[in-house]
């Protein structure tokens, strides 16, 4: 039976200011998100307390709040009741950048070009755990056989996953260009074929450059200069720049172009002069930039002090979601598989998610006897454990403070032993319990133990402070001002 929000959403519309201070509102799976003229006039603290309102929040400029799996029927009534008109995901977010910093702009276009393909990431990484597992785990014959040797037909399946692999990791930088000229608003279809450009099978493949003598590299020969053919399969930063000067050719190109011969010229002069910029100039750039991040990464993860880098990227992970900051590691994680075949940075991101659920577990367990706080808690739990931490994070363990912390410990110990234990991951996966499917076969046992880390630590300290807290007693709530230990609502 649908539930109805009427009095909720009449409510909400005065606490945000009223129909004046909205400039955009629109929803997604489980928020309602505003972009306000003046966000201080969002009364936090009333629209908390409303029994639809799991929590809110504030990121990349727009004042979300967290309603569940009814928000779309919340959205209907809100936009009923207050006479605005909803406008799309896109169009909220443009206008919410009027509210963000320089920074914050920057991460939220980085977001919002990974975004589209990540789904895509996640199931390359699926398919390369599963192969790793059928290829690599060499459990018969006395441990020196894997599956794919006792049966021809594990090891065609292993052979044809390659198929959906391959175009997902070597032909990345099409995908990247597309979603740079799909954000930009320019045409697709040049995006595409730019992005084939830099992977085109006639190129040197980029995971051939190291071991290919310098001789031996091909090239084109201009005569008055040569330009090599080096691919750049899985390249990250060279695909980046390389979309973005497509986009900004073409708006030149359309600005100075005469309409009648504008559908021939700025498509032919954008792509051409991209490729050759590409190729010529920003491919090497990108290279060395690339390689120079990963390469810090991976010094810091590999040096003396990398169970303190460890700790800290682990404890400070979860804030850095709130910031949006945490989108800039999809690109680092990206380019570590580009360079070194795999990563051991997204497996702290996985285990910092983990913690972050089993600090709601714990409260679970505390408000077992509190119905309404565990239509909060309970989804909120298991869609963590799946890798989407919004509902716990600022539906539960904000609102309470010490569960957040708890987690942010959980998370730095678990992720200490991971890298302490060279835990890697074959590529970006699904950010939770199935994380363990993404990550290489060696380091499977490790990752387990990391997870059970991530389980076991948040859910204790939670668990104790909790009931020095109350937190077990019926109606309990709110207790996060004892003690003097208050966090203010988190601000993008």
């Amino acid at each position: 039976m649908t539930q109805n929000y009427a009095q909720d959403a009449q409510t909400l519309l005065q606490l945000v200011g009223g129909p004046g201070n909205i400039s955009a509102v629109t929803h997604c799976m489980t928020r309602m998100r505003f972009v306000l003229v003046d966000p201080a006039k969002a009364d936090i603290k009333a629209i908390e307390a409303l029994p639809s309102v799991k929590g809110t929040f504030t990121q990349a400029g727009q004042f979300q709040v967290v309603v569940g799996n009814g928000v779309s029927d919340f959205y209907n009534e809100f936009t009923r009741v207050a006479g605005v008109q909803g406008v799309s995901g896109e169009a909220a977010k443009e206008a919410a950048k009027q509210n963000q910093n320089p920074l914050q702009r920057v991460m939220t276009n980085i977001a919002e070009i990974f975004a589209p393909i990540i789904p895509a990431i996640i199931v390359g990484g699926l398919i390369l755990g599963f192969r790793n597992v059928i290829g690599e785990m060499r459990v018969f014959g006395d441990g020196t056989q894997a599956l794919t040797e006792l049966s021809q037909f594990w090891n065609g399946v292993n052979s044809f996953l390659w198929l959906i692999g391959e175009a997902i990791f070597h032909f990345l930088p099409v995908g990247i260009v597309w979603s740079i000229t799909r954000k930009m608003g320019t045409t697709q279809i040049l995006g595409i074929v730019l992005g084939l450009t830099l992977v085109s099978p006639q190129l040197l493949n980029a995971y051939s450059v190291p071991t290919t003598a310098p001789g031996d590299v091909p090239f084109w020969d201009f005569g008055f200069a040569q330009l090599p053919m080096i691919g750049y399969q899985a390249q990250v930063i060279p695909a980046i720049l390389a979309g973005f000067t497509l986009v900004y050719l073409e708006r030149f190109f359309r600005r100075i172009t005469p309409q009648v011969v504008s559908m021939i010229v700025v498509p032919f002069f954008a792509l051409l002069l991209s490729v050759i910029i590409a190729h010529a100039v920003l491919g090497p750039i990108g290279w060395t930039i690339g390689g120079w991040i990963s390469g810090v990464v991976s010094a810091g993860l590999a040096s003396s002090f990398n169970v303190l880098f460890a700790a800290l990227f682990g404890f400070l992970y979860a804030p850095l979601v709130i910031t949006g900051l945490h989108h800039m590691t999809n690109a680092i994680d990206l380019q570590l598989i580009a360079d070194t075949g795999g990563t051991n940075l997204w497996p702290m991101i996985a285990l910092s998610n983990i913690a972050q659920g089993s600090a709601v577990l714990a409260m679970i367990f505390l408000q077992k006897r509190d119905t309404q706080a565990k239509e909060v808690s309970v989804p909120a739990a298991l869609s963590c454990y799946l890798g989407v931490t919004e509902p716990a994070m600022f539906g539960v363990n904000l609102k309470y403070v010490f569960p957040f912390f708890a987690a942010m410990a959980g998370s730095a110990l678990a992720g200490m032993y991971s890298i302490a234990t060279g835990v890697v991951a074959n590529s970006i996966g699904v950010g939770g319990l199935p994380g363990i499917l993404s990550i290489k076969v060696p380091s499977m046992l490790n990752f387990a133990v990391a997870m059970l880390i991530a389980v076991v630590v948040p859910f204790i300290i939670t668990w104790v402070v909790g009931k020095q807290r109350g937190l077990d007693k019926v109606g309990a709530v709110d207790s996060v001002q004892a003690d003097g230990l208050q966090m203010p609502t988190p601000r993008g």
